[in-house]
């Protein structure tokens, strides 16, 4: 048993690639300040066993993925911002409802926070290399079956 951090990973970005909204998808949080136009970022934030969805032999796993969607401040018009990112954000959510076990990768999206925090988005602004960005912070919790085994 192990975790497919790579395959879960990928299926994260690749739902927020195909749908075109985005002009790059990085898969990590950027160190830098990420450019024009709407881009999103995948990265890990935070990973332990889930309880409620765990046996005697082995313990599932909740995996939090941070989905960060960011755009510059310093677009006109001014109010086309957040229907933007709002109509990205939408998409995104869509996708992970509809592909609710990520290809067979993972049990499932924790949609409703069945082991935790449910499926969710925080608004907010971020300053990056002298620049500010609008951006909403996805948390998505995944629950992954038998990751770990429990041995005496």
């Amino acid at each position: 048993m192990a975790l497919d951090a790579v395959g879960v990973l990928d299926a994260a970005v690749s739902h927020a690639a195909a749908l075109g909204h985005f002009e790059r998808v990085n898969g990590h949080e950027p160190a830098s300040a990420p450019g024009n136009g709407l881009t999103a970022a995948v990265w890990v934030q935070e990973i332990g066993p889930a309880p409620r969805g765990s046996g005697l032999t082995a313990t599932t796993a909740r995996l939090v993925l941070n989905v960060r969607l960011y755009t510059s401040m310093l677009q006109e018009p001014a109010d086309a911002i957040d229907p933007a990112m709002l109509a990205a954000l939408d998409a995104l959510m869509s996708a992970y409802s509809g592909d609710f076990d990520l290809g067979g990768r993972i049990r499932n999206v924790d949609l409703l926070g069945q082991a935790g925090p449910p499926l969710s988005a925080q608004a907010g602004y971020l300053e990056q290399d002298g620049n500010t960005y609008r951006v909403f912070t996805v948390t998505l919790p995944l629950l992954i079956n038998d990751v770990w085994d429990q041995e005496a």
